[in-house]
């Protein structure tokens, strides 16, 4: 039997729990760059076949490069205003659980929730993503935009590994499932 396809969130957050500081600034990030280290990311974008992302994020992400960096994953971005699609990026204004009802009966890889904030937390509310892999950059940057925002049910995690990076990166893997 196949295994049940997982949503995973892989993102980055500041020490003190932010995502990007104002204006969308990452700049953070650049201090545990380290040529030759990408923290399992090429690992971990071989074990997915989708990808979801708020407007926003892909909004920024193609502020940044030509083109979204994965144009063999189906990439679907979370929307209100739905609108084309575009190669291997679709639009998706529905609510949130029926696509990953809809994603997880189709067979397939496991599904990458890359951002934003908004996403994560509506998925959250929702009890929907299954593991969480959360790389701590060490910087306490003060303001911005917070991964965890309040309003969503209370969900214990089950610690899968922790690894510590000579950069001072410390990424967590947790599931959903107790």
């Amino acid at each position: 039997m196949a295994t049940p396809r997982k949503v995973i969130l892989y993102i980055a957050t500041s020490l003190d729990g932010y995502i990007a500081q104002p204006n969308d600034d990452l700049a953070f990030l650049d201090i545990v760059a380290r040529e030759g280290e990408d923290y399992g990311y090429f690992g971990f974008v071989e074990t997915v076949d989708t990808m979801i992302m708020g407007r926003r994020t892909y909004d920024w992400v193609l502020q940044q490069v030509p083109e979204l960096p994965h144009p063999d994953l189906q990439n679907i971005i979370i929307t209100r205003t739905a609108r084309p699609g575009v190669a291997n990026t679709s639009f998706y204004a529905g609510p949130l659980p029926e696509l990953i009802a809809n994603l997880k009966k189709k067979p397939g890889k496991h599904i990458f929730c890359n951002g934003g904030a908004e996403v994560v937390n509506e998925l959250l509310r929702h009890q929907l993503i299954d593991e969480l892999i959360i790389s701590v950059v060490p910087i306490l940057v003060g303001n911005g935009i917070k991964l965890f925002q309040d309003g969503r049910p209370v969900q214990r995690l089950h610690c899968l590994g922790a690894k510590t990076f000579a950069s001072g990166l410390v990424q967590l893997h947790y599931t959903t499932t107790v």
